[in-house]
């Protein structure tokens, strides 16, 4: 019997505890190596455990379940087989739909034996067709970020934000009006955003996620969770063979980097 390593994101403890012990009697070789509360910390062991599985509450303390597989999706070692994902979700209409819609693994809350089957069962075949002599061969990522894209792309349902137009940067005692237009890029920094323009750096206090729709998504376009970069700035796009693409600014020396998540942005004509 071959042992299936898994991850359990989810911050309710009675829930998780739930969920470890439907599997436990629905997958008796799966072996949960890692269990945890937060997103932050889901991340940081999926990468250290490597495991197979991965179960993500999509509503958590620090990065939610998407963000989270935008992370592994980004940074999983080329090669590495990318770990199966299955969201977690209480019952929301909305999401469920866009799960269904992208043929995304999901269980809602609390969580039901016979989902719960269902999914186990999906899983199996999966990893099944994945090695099907034993072995641990690699599986394209591509049908996946396509799913995470789709996914990441979904309108949050709330009124479109204004499109901003100045940047107000504040420095001590003095608040830079920084327009937008003049943005080569922005980057986050811990709990600040970093502006930066062809001859100056500003920080602010704000989130990418905050910044991102008050921005014109056919000039700024995202290229990593963490670096959004005006288009008209980008010189070159080099492709790498990890899937990732260096990008050439116009205006600066340093270089950006495209994450597999976004690559296909730069396919060329």
């Amino acid at each position: 019997m071959t042992t299936v390593r898994a991850l359990i994101a989810e911050d309710e403890p009675l829930l998780l505890e739930s969920l470890r012990a439907e599997l436990k009697t629905a997958w008796p070789e799966l072996d949960v190596v890692a269990a945890v509360p937060d997103g932050d910390s889901a991340l940081q062991q999926a990468l250290q455990q490597r495991p197979a599985v991965c179960f993500l509450d999509i509503r958590m303390p620090g990065a939610s379940g998407l963000e989270v597989a935008q992370a592994l999706a980004e940074d999983w070692p080329e090669g590495e087989p990318f770990p199966l994902l299955v969201f977690i979700s209480a019952y929301d209409q909305y999401a469920l739909q866009a799960f269904e819609a992208q043929a995304v693994d999901y269980i809602v809350k609390p969580v039901r034996g016979d989902r719960l089957a269902a999914c186990v069962q999906r899983l199996r075949a999966r990893l099944a067709e994945r090695a099907p002599n034993g072995g641990s061969l690699p599986q394209s990522l591509e049908p996946t970020l396509e799913q995470l894209r789709a996914l990441l792309a979904l309108p949050a349902g709330t009124s479109p934000a204004a499109r901003l137009e100045v940047i107000q940067a504040s420095a001590g005692n003095t608040v830079h009006m920084v327009p937008v237009d003049d943005v080569v890029y922005f980057e986050a920094a811990d709990k600040y955003v970093r502006v930066v323009t062809a001859d100056k750096e500003h920080l602010i206090r704000l989130s990418l996620k905050e910044l991102l729709p008050q921005l014109d998504a056919q000039r700024f376009w995202q290229v990593h969770r963490g670096t959004i970069v005006q288009a008209r700035c980008i010189r070159e796009a080099r492709r790498e063979e990890s899937g990732k693409v260096t990008l050439l600014l116009r205006g600066r020396p340093e270089t950006l980097t495209a994450s597999r998540l976004y690559a296909h942005l730069f396919k060329g004509q």
